[in-house]
């Protein structure tokens, strides 16, 4: 990767790296922290699912701050709530509160992500896009594997003193971008892409975001309680969580570079059938022992984190470039609808069928996902260039014919759905600069 680039890409990467290094052990601490005063299996999901309801408000409303102030300071407020939320949860120990404090935590959380996908996006082309992904998510899963093993540090992981580190980390996470002398990406106009357009012009990545906000949603929330059920410490909790996240992150950059040196749909077909396998391995690994237990949900871990990058990579070649940022704003929300789900869903099956229910579920989702991506490719397979270049034998002016290819035609296609949202995002546009004018010309009556 080239040197300006990777020193452009490096200030949101520290920022985010330090911010989920304190919010990466929340999610399992919150678990914890409900089942030990006593809390039901159901409460506890829905009091989970509250971080994942604000991911999906602000999935929907955090575009108009950072469109209106900028990456680095939209960063900045979001950090702050994540810190103010954190830390309020240390106040009382109430359901409902967390509830409240949960949300909020959520729609400032997915603001973070926001600016960081966007900035990221925008800063390289679509043949590194896979690898700058790759070193985001390398990133995210180093700080939340290391936030994990933070639960065994705290002798006392009941108290405040968690909450009072986390909301220091968040607090910090400001500074790379606040001090690094590099700017951010410039925002020029934005092309709308709401999630029922984006549906037209991926299905395959709202499929992938979407299995995979149901995937890791468990993982976060679910997993630890059915590892604290089966007798384990607080400490080796923590161990095995940290397990799930380093195969995550280990997995990023090379399923990052075959990405982008392969069919995308074949990519995320592969991921799909072995998170099949896996999450069928799993309770088997379980009673065998705790290192084949760790072992496979190392390899769990890689390949269902490796789902979203890797859908999202595809969405993006799909989108026109000035969709960049209302193509991740949708996508994020279609993820926080998939994670608010999960806990639900998956604790239904638990209810009904006991603890290793949660991996008759995984696996169920995994099905679907790789079913539904088969028939994608089935019907739409990957667009080659709309005019590929094919050597053919010399003819004469009369023999020339145009040979029609079905990759043209979905070439064409593609293209075609481009220009149908770039002209949408004009026409927009047009609107609104002429009811700006309008506004100008009434402007000195009104004073």
């Amino acid at each position: 990767m080239a040197r300006p680039l990777l020193t452009l890409i490096l200030p949101p990467l520290l920022g985010l790296f330090i911010l989920a290094l304190g919010n990466g052990f929340l999610s399992t601490l919150v678990t914890l922290r409900l089942d030990n005063a006593g809390a039901s299996v159901e409460t506890i999901g829905w009091v989970s699912s509250a971080y994942y309801v604000g991911l999906a408000l602000g999935a929907v409303l955090n575009d108009r701050l950072l469109l209106r102030i900028g990456h680095i300071r939209a960063y900045a407020c979001f950090a702050s709530l994540v810190a103010a939320a954190a830390l309020a949860q240390a106040l009382w120990l109430d359901a409902g509160w967390w509830f409240a404090m949960r949300l909020v935590g959520g729609w400032a959380t997915v603001g973070v992500y926001l600016v960081i996908e966007s900035w990221l996006l925008t800063s390289g082309d679509s043949a590194r896009r896979g690898q700058i992904l790759a070193f985001y998510m390398i990133s995210l899963y180093a700080a939340l594997a290391l936030g994990q093993l933070l639960l065994g540090l705290f002798e006392a992981p009941f108290d405040a003193t968690p909450y009072v580190v986390i909301g220091m980390l968040a607090s910090l996470s400001v500074l790379p971008l606040c001090i690094i002398p590099r700017v951010s990406p410039l925002l020029e106009h934005a092309v709308p892409l709401p999630p029922w357009r984006l549906i037209r012009v991926t299905p395959t990545g709202i499929m992938g975001v979407f299995g995979s906000g149901l995937i890791v949603a468990a993982l976060y929330s679910l997993l630890p309680l059915y590892l604290q059920q089966t007798g384990l410490s607080v400490e080796r909790l923590g161990q095995f969580m940290a397990a799930v996240i380093v195969g995550g992150m280990a997995l990023q950059y090379p399923m990052g570079r075959w990405s982008d040196r392969h069919d995308r749909q074949i990519v995320l077909i592969i991921l799909g059938m072995t998170l099949i396998a896996l999450s069928l391995a799993l309770p088997l690994a379980a009673a065998m022992s705790e290192l084949a237990l760790g072992i496979v949900l190392f390899v769990f871990g890689g390949m269902a984190f490796s789902l979203y990058p890797v859908a999202m990579s595809h969405a993006a070649d799909r989108a026109p470039p000035q969709a960049l940022v209302g193509m991740s704003q949708g996508l994020l929300l279609i993820n926080a609808v998939g994670c608010t789900l999960s806990a639900p869903i998956l604790t239904g099956v638990m209810g009904q069928t006991g603890g290793n229910g949660l991996f008759y579920g995984l696996a169920m989702i995994s099905a679907a996902m790789a079913l539904f991506f088969m028939w994608r490719r089935s019907v739409r397979p990957a667009p080659q260039p709309v005019a590929p270049f094919a050597a053919h034998p010399v003819q004469t002016v009369v023999g020339a014919e145009l040979d029609v290819t079905e990759e043209m035609v979905a070439g064409a296609e593609i293209q075609a759905e481009k220009d149908e949202a770039e002209e949408a995002a004009h026409q927009d546009n047009a609107r609104y600069d002429s009811a700006a004018h309008a506004n100008d010309k009434t402007a000195p009556l009104s004073q």
